[in-house]
């Protein structure tokens, strides 16, 4: 992999982190960053905000632990450090999302189904969740299933790299969906930056990872 791809990928990680800083920063100081919506409010419960940081943070769960998984089933050195970054990355974006929920005041679960805060009306009239809708029991759109997780944990080598990289595409693509509603949909400003980063970093690695599939003879999954 180019040099140029992975400081374009570690500027991307050091953006986000600046931007929890800020977050952490404005929320003491009583400003909007993190702790407050752009009407001087603490977003609702049932907001997008709220919504957005309580699944993303479930959805980001899954694929750092499914870059775990990979990183004991390959020694293949791309693949190990695509997934090392991933963990990495949603590892910590998931932990901001839970201290702003901390920071307003509100639970980490909810009782509402997961995407609520996203339902709306296509052109038809029926509710939607976006192009990416969840599957097979999963929770959330591009999540793997329990059956998927349990075949990659017993996939070895190529095999594994390339299941690994298909589902983080469909995952990926999921997220894609989740945090362009959020960046469309939630009032703080730094949550909405930091959802438009997922979409610029998650964009550029699902391409990356076509790039890697097709070195193994592989393709994302349709």
């Amino acid at each position: 992999m180019t040099r140029t791809y992975w400081a374009a990928v570690t500027a991307v990680v050091l953006a986000l982190l600046f931007a929890a800083g800020a977050v952490t920063v404005a929320s003491g100081n009583g400003g909007e960053g993190g702790g407050t919506a752009a009407a001087g409010r603490t977003p609702a419960g049932d907001s997008a905000d709220a919504g957005f940081a309580r699944d993303m943070a479930v959805h980001h769960q899954q694929a750092v632990e499914m870059s775990f998984i990979v990183r004991d089933r390959t020694e293949d050195e791309e693949v190990r450090r695509l997934a090392y970054d991933i963990a990495n990355t949603q590892a910590n974006q998931r932990g901001m999302m839970l201290g702003w929920l901390d920071l307003w005041g509100l639970p980490k679960h909810s009782p509402d189904e997961p995407m609520a805060w996203m339902a709306g009306e296509d052109s038809s009239g029926h509710g939607s969740h976006g192009a990416h809708e969840a599957r097979d029991g999963a929770l959330m759109p591009g999540m793997a299933t329990r059956a998927e997780l349990a075949e990659l944990r017993e996939a070895d080598g190529k095999q594994a790299e390339i299941l690994y990289l298909q589902l983080m595409t469909d995952h990926h693509e999921g997220g894609v969906a989740m945090a362009q509603g959020c960046a469309d949909r939630c009032e703080v400003t730094t949550e909405r930056s930091l959802a438009q980063g997922m979409v610029d970093a998650q964009e550029s690695e699902i391409k990356l990872m076509a790039d890697l599939l097709k070195a193994r003879g592989a393709a994302p999954r349709p």
